[in-house]
């Protein structure tokens, strides 16, 4: 008779190496690379970047006129507003500025994907109308995480990691002052829904569905008295005057709906 104890009781006394092994299998996963790329761009830009001249947000979900849209990084800066979409792909990969669709080829296999660039354009004019942006003051970028090799020559904003930090200081023309900055910051972070799995499983069933959402903006015409309107409710925006704290005496525009709605536009002007 066999003694399985002699082959099992050594497994049991190694039962602490499974985590190991199942933490290394997860990161050589395409998922876990792609959260390793994520956190590598996020260090090169945390790392390379003054936080006085560049402030990083990241997974901003916006209401738009027919759903959401998730922004995977935003970068604000005194040289202009930097939408960035991060792609995770392996093996080769062509397109062109141009086409529609772009083709991954892996393992003798060729897949296509839409143009990540025109994939963009939507996360750019929504923070371009939300921010009341000139073209000139906002700047697209695709950012290749995974293991991917370009087999065409890509436009100067398809990088990789790294180089996203040579198109961002190719910009050096100082289009925002400090206090216009931090304002486009709080715009945003004003503007975007909270972070969470709610959020997440809303946008994703708007990507599904287009429908059975309720935009925070207007979705018709309207005449505002001052052509500003509130990105939460879509209220008018009135002018207001700072009572206290350091901006006490300066004048600003409010949500009219205040206090109900506390949007604020300029504070502190």
């Amino acid at each position: 008779m066999i003694d399985f104890s002699v082959v099992v009781t050594p497994l049991l006394q190694l039962w602490w190496l499974l985590p190991i092994v199942a933490v290394i299998l997860f990161f050589k996963s395409p998922t876990g690379k792609g959260i390793v790329g994520e956190v590598l761009l996020n260090f090169v830009i945390n790392i390379a970047l003054d936080k006085k001249k560049y402030q990083l947000l990241k997974n901003i979900t916006l209401p738009t006129e027919d759903g959401t849209t998730q922004i995977d990084h935003i970068i604000v800066s005194q040289y202009g507003v930097f939408v960035i979409e991060t792609k995770n792909y392996k093996g080769w990969i062509f397109g062109s500025e141009h086409s529609k669709t772009w083709t991954q080829s892996i393992y003798g296999k060729k897949h296509s994907f839409q143009n990540p660039l025109h994939q963009n354009y939507k996360h750019v004019k929504v923070i371009q109308k939300l921010l009341n942006l000139d073209v000139n003051q906002i700047f697209s970028a695709v950012v290749f995480v995974g293991e991917s090799t370009f087999k065409t020559d890509m436009p100067t904003n398809v990088v990789y990691p790294f180089g996203l930090l040579k198109f961002i200081k190719s910009h050096q023309t100082i289009l925002f002052t400090p206090r216009e900055m931090w304002r486009l910051v709080e715009e945003i972070e004003d503007a975007q829904l909270a972070k969470g799995f709610k959020t997440n499983r809303e946008h994703v069933q708007n990507l599904k569905t287009r429908t059975n959402y309720t935009p925070k903006r207007p979705t018709v015409k309207r005449e505002f008295k001052n052509n500003l309107y509130c990105p939460r409710c879509g209220n008018d925006l009135v002018l207001r005057v700072a009572k206290r704290g350091p901006n006490a005496g300066n004048q600003f525009y409010g949500c009219k709906s205040y206090p109900k709605c506390k949007y604020t536009k300029n504070k502190g002007t």
